[in-house]
């Protein structure tokens, strides 16, 4: 399940829940004023792709790393 990002209307607290895609802020309570007016926020994540070659070393980059010339 992904964690959503939600913020309290009322006071402005923001909390982050375990929520099925789709669900809404339906249960959940503020933790600062128990307020149940909450909002989602859009929130952004991170990848990682490992260990892999930098461009400068890579010959399929283009940017490096043998070929030709003229």
């Amino acid at each position: 399940m992904p964690i959503y990002e939600f913020e309290c209307r009322a006071c402005g607290a923001a909390l982050e829940a375990l929520r099925r895609m789709g669900q809404g802020p339906e249960g959940l309570e503020c933790p600062r004023c128990g307020g149940t007016d909450l909002v989602q926020k859009l929130s952004s994540f991170a990848t990682s792709a490992g260990s892999a070659p930098s461009c400068s070393t890579s010959p399929t980059c283009g940017a490096g790393g043998g070929g030709g010339g003229g």
